[in-house]
């Protein structure tokens, strides 16, 4: 985690994210590291549908034909969050934590990550096996985190 910071540091790069099913836990794990304020610019908790957007302007036709939990919310919300933020490093995370609000198309531990550097964007989708919701929301922040660390070195 240190390393994060000392990279996007050295580079001088800012990151920033829009998280749902983490609810803060990736700016709060970032921001838990000393030099944090140097790299971390903005963190949203877009938690419910109205809050994607009216914060995130992502356009309510998206949450309504794939749902929040979809490669193309995910997409729409790393894309606005580069607007707003202006950070060189754009994050956006939804996905369904549990124990409830699956179905057998969108399981439990069903999580996508945005990442957005520059022009090139990024989205993976994972399956966290856990069915435990802390786990899965540990289990993003970790997945996350390591992602950001590829794209930035």
């Amino acid at each position: 985690m240190k390393s994060l910071i000392k990279i996007l540091s050295k580079k001088k790069l800012k990151i920033s994210f829009a998280e749902s099913c983490t609810g803060g836990l990736l700016a709060s794990t970032v921001t838990s590291i000393s030099g944090a304020s140097k790299v971390f610019n903005l963190g949203l908790v877009t938690y419910s549908n109205q809050a994607k957007i009216k914060l995130l302007k992502v356009n309510k036709n998206i949450i309504q034909k794939y749902g929040a939990v979809s490669y193309e919310c995910c997409l729409a919300m790393v894309n606005n969050l580069s607007k707003i933020s202006k950070a060189n490093i754009n994050v956006s995370i939804t996905g369904i934590a549990g124990p409830n609000g699956s179905t057998k198309q969108k399981p439990v531990g069903l999580v996508y990550i945005g990442i957005k550097k520059g022009l090139k964007t990024q989205i993976y989708k994972c399956l966290f096996k856990s069915k435990k919701r802390s786990s899965i929301q540990k289990a993003t922040v970790k997945k996350t985190l390591n992602l950001i660390l590829k794209i930035a070195k």
